[in-house]
């Protein structure tokens, strides 16, 4: 034991023998209505070098590419991804827990200046506060059917970096860096702090590279010669983006519209991502056959007779005939042919219901999602039963000539 250990190993990261007897888990679940399959930490060892840029431009390449992306700003004392998002609004929370905002393309973000009455409010925290502030963003906030979720960290290997480690299951770490010599000194010892805490280094990502002038096409290396290289090289990083210093950059982020600027940057590190997904998906086919995601219209647990106006959809996701996920989504409104777009979105296969209309039958047959009208009981046993093949659709629909009008969802 070091002798000016204070006894508090939950904000030490050092390996010490007595850490070793008395070590616990401090690995928090998120909420129980999310859903995130990835989790990527963007971190530097120093301010000022561009993580929230990374971060919103990694976000946005893999919402163009069919995913579905989030963003957990732990930068608590300089938030700064709503404002690069245009995000005016503030969350909103019931009594299920705290909603993210959706930016202009279904981006999900949390964001401590979407909680604070004005965003140019000091946020005077002491560090406990400020880590259990991020740790609730994980725990507290519904994070629905997301693919990849990007933690833009504050600068430094402090309480929040550990509290993030500690507290969620990061599955990389990505690394920001700018030229300057000074620079390779920060991020050695951000990869020591990512070795320290066992997280996987995706990579590295150089900002500010060079700067080209538009009007004689001249390159000019505003902060000296890269150093990335070498870097690279001694920590066994793969160099994934040299981003240059472009004014545009700069111009998108102040006027809210990163997701309109166009550039191909990250092609490669969202084909890394995307390919440890597939690695996934494989690993659970292996296991036992086809994926399939089934939504079940419910109400207090136990399926509806009214699809259009359920409380909740249950959606299950099983191999073969076994649940192996399953999570809860309020229903978002009822309005026509909303629903069946909602839940096609959500990737769901199978619908299961009490009742329907024909309309939303129809959108759901196009989309070649099955439809089970019919069932009652427990939203679980309907699941279940359909995997066995012992619920079989009843076939009939509601003509809407009765007492409830559209309830069934048309």
């Amino acid at each position: 034991m070091s002798e000016t250990c204070n006894q508090s190993c939950s904000s030490c990261s050092q390996d010490c023998a007595d850490r070793t007897e008395k070590q616990t888990d401090f690995t928090e679940q998120p909420h129980e209505l999310s859903s995130i399959k990835k989790v990527i930490g963007i971190v530097s060892g120093k301010g000022g070098v561009g993580k929230s840029l990374v971060t919103s431009l990694l976000a946005v390449t893999m919402q163009r590419r069919g995913h579905s992306s989030a963003i957990l700003d732990a930068d608590i004392t300089g938030p700064s991804i709503p404002k690069a998002f245009g995000i005016k609004k503030k969350a909103m929370a019931n009594e299920l827990g705290l909603f993210p905002i959706k930016s202009a393309t279904g981006i999900d973000i949390m964001s401590v200046n979407l909680l604070l009455e004005n965003d140019t409010d000091p946020v005077v925290w002491r560090g406990p506060i400020i880590a259990n502030t991020v740790k609730q963003f994980w725990t507290d906030v519904i994070w629905n059917n997301v693919d990849f979720m990007f933690i833009d960290m504050p600068p430094g290997t402090g309480d929040v970096p550990l509290t993030v480690f500690q507290s969620v299951k990061v599955d990389g770490i990505i690394i920001v860096t700018s030229p300057q010599e000074l620079v390779s000194m920060i991020v050695a010892k951000a990869v020591k702090m990512a070795q320290m805490m066992n997280v996987p280094i995706v990579g590295i990502v150089e900002n500010m590279s060079s700067f080209k002038c538009p009007d004689c096409d001249k390159e000019y290396k505003i902060f000296g010669d890269s150093n990335i290289e070498n870097i690279a090289a001694e920590y066994n990083l793969d160099i994934l983006a040299k981003l240059p210093i472009d004014p545009r950059l700069a111009a998108a982020c102040d006027g809210g519209l990163i997701e309109l600027f166009s550039g191909d940057w990250f092609d490669s590190v969202a084909e890394i991502l995307e390919k440890d997904i597939a690695e996934n998906d494989n690993d659970i086919k292996s296991e036992g056959g086809n994926k399939v995601k089934i939504a079940v219209a419910g109400e207090k647990g136990v399926v509806t007779g009214h699809f259009g106006h359920c409380e909740s959809f249950h959606i299950f996701e099983a191999v073969g005939d076994k649940i192996v996920s399953s999570e809860s989504v309020a229903n978002p409104g009822h309005k026509p042919g909303f629903l069946p777009n909602f839940l096609n979105d959500m990737g769901v296969n199978v619908i299961i219901s009490g009742g329907m209309g024909g309309g939303a039958v129809d959108i759901f047959n196009e989309k070649g999602i099955e439809v089970i009208v019919g069932a009652s009981g427990p939203v679980q046993s309907a699941a279940e039963q359909y995997l066995s093949g012992a619920l079989k659709s009843t076939g009939s629909v509601c003509n809407h000539n009765h007492d409830h009008g559209d309830e069934c969802g048309q």
